[in-house]
Order: structure tokens, then C-alpha cells, then sequence
């Protein structure tokens, strides 16, 4: 067992919290986590596979969330619907995601029943019951929600266009909920095929997270987990996109009560997280123009120059694939999405040209801290962290890392990654042109239990 204690670099408070992960590898490749936290008498298990809608071929899009769908439908052993039921006799609480990275299954409970979660979730592991009957009946709820989050959805169907615009050769071009008709297509033995393929002990990471002791949760691993065979994993293709060589534009028409505009360029994540600086800027700058209300396009757009009713900021450092960094907003009543977007080029222009103060960067990164500290008050939450970072590669012992890059910014490493990635060779721009409101309900998905 190894123990590392993380310091979290509160530099605004000069305030160390030391936080206890252990982690040991099963013999059949299972990677076990367990962060200790005992101030309430409550625990959390994930299990995270490294399969996420990235790792789908084309024509089978849409596997990977079906599947998860499916893993609640029972085994040889648990009836379909008794996982859940059992869970919530329990007092417990259930559910699953997906993404296009990996999919995650998880349960918050009573610390003593613990060895019911990890023996439900184990079984479901490697003897999922998988019949036609019930894969034809959750594959018509999978395509009810794809209508109802989707297709109903005038930013969701924005946001799916774009991206299978900006990514040429990536499978990030690709929805996680599948296309329509690929889903329609779809048969259980694809289903099964996912299932045999990817959800093996030597592709998956257990986090255990709570009032727990570590010893005590790797003795209750091996018992259930232990005995599960690993499997071969086949070899995974490593995507590239090219460098994309001009501006891209596309327009969306749907039913909306406002226009959006969305502009999305291309940028680094996090691959050495000792030796990147790019992702750490962007972080910054992102946190610099719409981290919150008082940030520099709130400020600028929405209060003085009412240009805009709302704006947005988005970036992750931290995927298996390639980065994006994006600004999006609503133009205010009279305003066009062509001012907007001027509005918008006009403030990255002068970030670049005149930087950011001391004042704001520091700001940023005193929320940033702040952030990170307040998600330690979720269990669920550190959690996340942990079987996330496993989940894509860079490992839990890169986030204090991370933590300490992101305080060393400067001011002009912020306007360095505003000037080389904020250009048009990177950007795609959307538009979401409203269309009258037709009046109709929207769809509801039925007989769901599990809607991730």
C-alpha cells in the first residue's frame, strides 16, 4: 500500500490540507483507489472504464451510453431493477455517465453497506444478463432521450453540429448519445461485443471514496473483484486531427426564443502536466474573461456596453482528446450576432494587445483556489477527481501538480495563448438563428429509470 499526501497550495490563506489516497493494483489488473475522508459515516464507489464514445467506430456510434443503459437491466444472478431497488433499501443512492472518454457507474451509501455495492457492481462487471428483449425495449428509450436532449434542444442540436464541424478525423466529431441512425441500426450483439471488449478488471479503475479505512477496503476488493479474469485489451488507434487551415462557419436553424452565437478554437490540453504551460494559461485566461460576474466580457459587454444579455467561457485542460476553447453569447434586444461577435473579436484584440493586470490574474487564481478547496467538501467530488484524472491518463498524483502550475501563471503567458490560439486558422463560429416556436409538448422519455 502506498499512502501520498497531497498539499494543496493555498497560497491566499498559506493553509496546507493533507489528504491520504492509497491505491493498490489487483492481480487481474483492477487499479484500486481509496481516499479516506471521516467526517461523516457515508462512502462512495465508482468504477470508471476507460471507454467512452471516443473509442466507438463509425456507424456504431452511441454503444458506449446504450451499454450503460443496459447495465442496470440485470444479471444471471440480480434480477433486472433489483440493483437499483437493493440500493435504495439500502438508503443509498445510484447512477451512471457517460462521456466521450469513459463511462462511470456510482453509488453513495452508509459506510457499512459498502460490501453490497461492491458486490452488485462487481457481478454487473462480468455477468451482465444481455437479452434482445430488453435491448429492444432500452434502445427506444435511448433514442427518446436523444429526441427530447437533442433534437428538441436548439442549444444541444447547436452544439452537436459544431462539433462534427470543427473535428475532421477526430471521433470527438461524434455525439455521445449516437446518431439517430446508428441507433436505429443498433442490435444487442453490438451491445455484447462493447461489453466484451471494454468492461475488463485491466480497464476499469475502483475509487472508494469516505469513512473507510484503506486496508480494510482492498481485503473487500479482492473478495469481490479478485476472482474477475482479465482480458485482453485491444490495441487503441491514437487519433490525430490536422491543423485546421481557414475560418469555418455554420448556421443552425431551430425553434429558439433568442439567437446564440458560439465561437470555438482549437487548443492544447494537458499531456506532461510538469512541463505544459499552455493549458495552465488558457485555465487563466478563461477565468479572466468569464470566470464570474465581474469578469472581463460581464464587465465589458454586458454592463457598459449592453451588447450582450448573457456571455460564457469554456475550457478543459484535462481529456483524452483534443482541447477547445470557447466563447459564447446572446446578443441583448436590437443587437445583431454580427455585432456580437465584433463585440467579442474587439475584446481579444485588446487582451492581446495590452495583457491583463496583476489585479485580475491574481483574482482569478484566489477563485480558482478557493474552488478547489470547496470541492473537498464533497466526498462524491473528490471522487470524481480521482477516477477522472486515472481515466484519462494523467494519473491522481498529477492534481497538486497541476494546482502549482496553474499559481505560477503569469499576466503574460495569458495574453501569449490569447494571441497563438484565439485566431481564425483555429475558430469555428456557429450561429443559432431562431425559428418561430411551434407550440408543440416536447417529447418525454418513458419508462426510464436511469437518464444519465
Amino acid at each position: 500500500m502506498r499512502i501520498y499526501c497531497v498539499a494543496l497550495l493555498l497560497l491566499w490563506s498559506q493553509q496546507a490540507i493533507c489528504t491520504e489516497v492509497a491505491e493498490r493494483t489487483l492481480s487481474n489488473g483492477l487499479k484500486v483507489v481509496v481516499k479516506e475522508d471521516h467526517r461523516a459515516p457515508v462512502i462512495v464507489q465508482q468504477i470508471w472504464y476507460k471507454a467512452g464514445s471516443m473509442d466507438e467506430r463509425t456507424g456504431k456510434t452511441g454503444v458506449a451510453h446504450a451499454l450503460e443503459h443496459l447495465m442496470f437491466k440485470g444479471t444471471h444472478l440480480v434480477p433486472a431493477g433489483e440493483f437499483s431497488r437493493r440500493i435504495a433499501a439500502a438508503g443509498g443512492r445510484e447512477n451512471a455517465f457517460t462521456s466521450n472518454d469513459y463511462t462511470a457507474y456510482f453509488q453513495q451509501l452508509h459506510k457499512s453497506k459498502l460490501p453490497l455495492a461492491m458486490k452488485l457492481e462487481s457481478d454487473r462487471m462480468h455477468n451482465l444478463n444481455l437479452s434482445a428483449k430488453e435491448f429492444a425495449k432500452e434502445i427506444k428509450v435511448v433514442m427518446e432521450e436523444r429526441r427530447m436532449r437533442t433534437d428538441d434542444e436548439p442549444h444541444a442540436l447547436l452544439q452537436e453540429k459544431m462539433m462534427a464541424a470543427i473535428y475532421q478525423e477526430h471521433p470527438y466529431q461524434h455525439p455521445v448519445i449516437g446518431w439517430m441512425s446508428d441507433l436505429e441500426q443498433m442490435n444487442v450483439h453490438d451491445a455484447q461485443a462493447w461489453y466484451q471488449q471494454w468492461y475488463a478488471p485491466n480497464n476499469a479503475t475502483l475509487v472508494i471514496a469516505g469513512d473507510v479505512h484503506a486496508k480494510q477496503v482492498f481485503a473487500l476488493a479482492e473478495r469481490y473483484y479478485g476472482g474477475i479474469p482479465r482480458q485482453v485489451q485491444p490495441v487503441r488507434r491514437q487519433f490525430t486531427e490536422p491543423a485546421q487551415v481557414g475560418i469555418k462557419r455554420m448556421v443552425v436553424k431551430a425553434p429558439a426564443e433568442l439567437p446564440l452565437l458560439v465561437m470555438s478554437y482549437h487548443a492544447p490540453n494537458i499531456l506532461d502536466p510538469k512541463l505544459d504551460w499552455q493549458p495552465y494559461a488558457l485555465e487563466m485566461l478563461a477565468g479572466v474573461l468569464g470566470g464570474n460576474e465581474s469578469a472581463w466580457l460581464n464587465k465589458h459587454l454586458v454592463r457598459e456596453q449592453q451588447i450582450a444579455s448573457s456571455v460564457g467561457v469554456g475550457y478543459d485542460s484535462t481529456s483524452r482528446g483534443p482541447g477547445l476553447f470557447t466563447l459564447e453569447a446572446t446578443p441583448t434586444a436590437g443587437k445583431t450576432v454580427a455585432e456580437m461577435e465584433t463585440a467579442l473579436r474587439a475584446e481579444i484584440a485588446q487582451l492581446v494587445k495590452d495583457g491583463i493586470s496583476e489585479e485580475e490574474l491574481k483574482r482569478v487564481k484566489a477563485q480558482v483556489m478557493a474552488g478547489e478547496v470547496y470541492k473537498l467538501d464533497s466526498v462524491f467530488y473528490q471522487a470524481m477527481q480521482i477516477g477522472q484524472m486515472e481515466s484519462i491518463g494523467l494519473g491522481y498524483k498529477a492534481i497538486p501538480v497541476m494546482l502549482e502550475k496553474l499559481q505560477g501563471v503569469t499576466a503574460e503567458q495569458v495574453r501569449q495563448v490569447a494571441q497563438t490560439y484565439l485566431q481564425d486558422d483555429n475558430l469555428t463560429v456557429a450561429v443559432l438563428d431562431p425559428q418561430p416556436l411551434s407550440g408543440k409538448p416536447k417529447h418525454k422519455i418513458e419508462g426510464a429509470a436511469h437518464v444519465h
